[in-house]
């Protein structure tokens, strides 16, 4: 049970609290510390995750909500789908994310099946999870087949003509040489 419960824990937490916003709303700029971020690197999947800088506003909405908008910057290590090699990649993603009470984050999900905008996120426990939030995007914005700069695949070589249209031509080189009547 402790494992299941594990892997439900986000891989980077920074709660903030909506009845602490000011009015005008606040300016963050949410850095994980290298504990943080080789959790991250084990949650999104990469080898490391060298460097994270997300620069957001979170902004109260008036009706109880916070919009969260900004960027997000890190480069993350990956294995090349080439060679195979490590190398550091960049991911850059906007955020833009609204966050409804519980008591109105029903109701507003079913105004937006009408296919106004992205869903509103729920405000859970009276605070908003700035480093899950931030782990989603990073998660979004990883490349899923990273290419090295300058990696070029080279197929096998074909084989012969006659090879690749006999199977008995394979038979052949088995059979060993030097027997009469066979």
């Amino acid at each position: 049970m402790k494992q299941e419960r594990m892997q439900h824990e986000p891989a980077w937490s920074h709660p903030l609290a909506v009845a602490d916003l000011p009015s005008e709303g606040a300016a963050l700029k949410l850095v994980p510390g290298e504990k943080e971020r080789a959790a991250l690197a084990r949650y999104v999947g990469v080898l490391a995750v060298p460097a994270l800088v997300a620069d957001v506003k979170a902004t109260p909405d008036g009706k109880g909500g916070v919009v969260v908008e900004g960027d997000l910057v890190a480069t993350v290590r990956q294995s090349c789908v080439v060679s195979l090699e490590p190398f550091d990649n960049a991911v850059n993603e906007h955020i833009a994310l609204r966050f409804l009470p519980e008591s109105t984050a029903a109701f507003a999900g079913a105004e937006n099946d009408e296919g106004e905008g992205d869903p509103a996120d729920v405000i859970r426990g009276g605070a908003v999870d700035l480093g899950a939030l931030v782990t989603e995007f990073l998660a979004l914005g990883i490349d899923p087949y990273p290419r090295r700069p300058g990696a070029v695949f080279a197929p096998p070589a074909a084989a012969a003509p006659e090879e690749a249209f006999s199977p008995f031509a394979a038979l052949a080189k088995l059979k060993p040489k030097g027997r009469q009547g066979d």
